[in-house]
């Protein structure tokens, strides 16, 4: 009788219409497809019932998070590998269910309920968010879902993030390390709004404070930063009263729809509107548009996906929902811009620096395998690898040009029509890009 390996391998090459980019092995030893290269290996059987229940992503998800379904050798080679065959064949693959209509399928669909064992399937892991009712986007929810993916501790973060505690997109140069990127990043945000001495900015989503104490420290800006997360907000004080900028900075735990004390010189939202919602988009641009001063400026630091050919189509990532972004969203580029326009900003600069994003990512996982037994004791092993395998993949990504990142720099342009910005407020670089790209494996420490 053919192994575990052997079969399953033949039933995912009929569902997906292509040989498996990767090899096989399961918790019985057998190992199948090919030789070269990374190995996915399944190492209990609860994993084939996980995914008989719940086909697709989310099954696996649960698998991987439990440790049922690990990887012997490179995680972005086994990521990218799959990538070809899950995410861009498209039309092409024909599915789990639709094979399943095959009798020949159908045969090897029995043999696998078989090799499963005992049902129902196993519950699915802690880690997994539970408790959710109600419309999405409300005050209420947001808090729940913010409090789940920022509450972790700011001992793990700080261990994945380093020093900067900056939890977005760097801005590389040549032989840069992940600390000057990320303050290059926050300087480049503070130049396109021009801060100065005295300005008034609103820090939306502040996280853990990086760009209200870069903004008040080397700008002389009076920073008020607003966070949902309660953990996000103690640990941005602690930081701001060591450095001794208590009288220019104040850290709320407030929703940016409660703000009400504007007009504000500048706002910064990095990283945040994921977080808001599509339904909710335009509220959020237009609270954003109320809270500045006539010439005031925006900038807006969000990833993006591509368009659907049917938007109306468009699904929230299963894995990412429930287990890292609950409720989170990504909306097109043009979308964003669209938006931005009809609250009445004038949009006069968007950047897109997609692959910084690749290799900030990268540097994440490096240090978070770096500290591997650590991280699994500030957490739990499934958070930590929740955030393994969520970095990894979100890099293929970027990588593969599946999603993006822009900065949008937005202003709110009087009647005058006088807006401020220079006639050529951006130098292009020369290369095509970002240095260190093309050694970003060796960056990554082999990862």
């Amino acid at each position: 009788m053919a192994d575990a390996a052997t079969r399953l391998t033949a039933l995912a090459e009929d569902a997906l219409g292509v040989p498996l980019p990767v090899r096989l092995r399961t918790w019985d030893g057998g190992e199948a497809g090919p030789a070269d290269g990374p190995v996915l290996i399944i190492r209990d059987r609860r994993a084939l019932r996980r995914l008989l229940w719940k086909p697709g992503e989310l099954g696996l998800a649960r698998a991987w998070v439990a440790g049922e379904i690990d990887v012997e050798g490179d995680l972005y080679t086994v990521l990218d590998r799959l990538a070809g065959v899950l995410w861009e064949r498209g039309g092409e693959s024909r599915g789990l269910l639709e094979s399943a209509r095959d009798p020949k399928v159908r045969a090897a669909v029995g043999a696998l309920l078989k090799l499963a064992g005992p049902l129902p399937p196993p519950k699915p892991p802690l880690e997994e968010m539970r408790g959710r009712s109600g419309v999405r986007h409300t005050r209420r929810r947001d808090k729940q879902a913010i409090s789940h993916h920022y509450d972790v501790g700011n001992d793990f973060y700080a261990l994945v993030l380093g020093p900067s505690m900056v939890y977005s997109c760097a801005y590389w140069t040549e032989g840069g390390s992940l600390e000057e990127a990320q303050r290059d990043k926050l300087d480049l945000i503070a130049r396109k709004l021009a801060l100065k001495e005295g300005d008034r900015l609103l820090d939306v989503g502040c996280g853990w404070g990086s760009m209200a104490i870069h903004a008040a420290r080397e700008y002389g800006a009076r920073v008020v930063g607003v966070t949902l997360s309660r953990e996000q907000a103690a640990f941005a004080r602690k930081r701001i009263a060591e450095e001794g900028l208590t009288d220019r900075i104040e850290i709320r735990v407030q929703d940016y729809r409660d703000v009400t004390d504007g007009p504000f010189d500048a706002i910064s939202s990095i990283g945040m509107a994921e977080h808001v919602g599509t339904v909710k988009y335009r509220e959020y641009a237009d609270a954003l548009y109320g809270l500045l001063k006539p010439g005031g400026r925006l900038l807006n630091h969000q990833i993006s996906r591509r368009p659907e050919p049917d938007e109306a189509a468009y699904e929230v990532d299963e894995f990412i929902d429930a287990y890292v972004f609950p409720d989170g969203e990504l909306a097109p580029m043009g979308r964003t811009l669209t938006t931005l326009e009809d609250a009445g900003f004038e949009v006069r600069d968007v950047e897109a620096i997609r692959e910084h994003y690749a290799l900030t990512l990268r540097r994440w996982v490096a240090n978070l395998e770096a500290e591997w037994d650590r991280a699994v004791r500030l957490t739990s092993p499934g958070r930590a690898r929740i955030w393994r395998l969520y970095m990894a993949a979100s890099a293929v990504s970027f990588e593969r040009n599946r999603i993006g990142v822009n900065q949008f720099l937005a202003v709110r342009t009087p009647g005058s029509g006088t807006s401020g910005v220079a006639l050529r407020p951006r130098v292009w670089s020369e290369s095509a890009e970002p240095a260190g790209a093309a050694d970003s494996a060796g960056a990554a420490g082999g990862r």
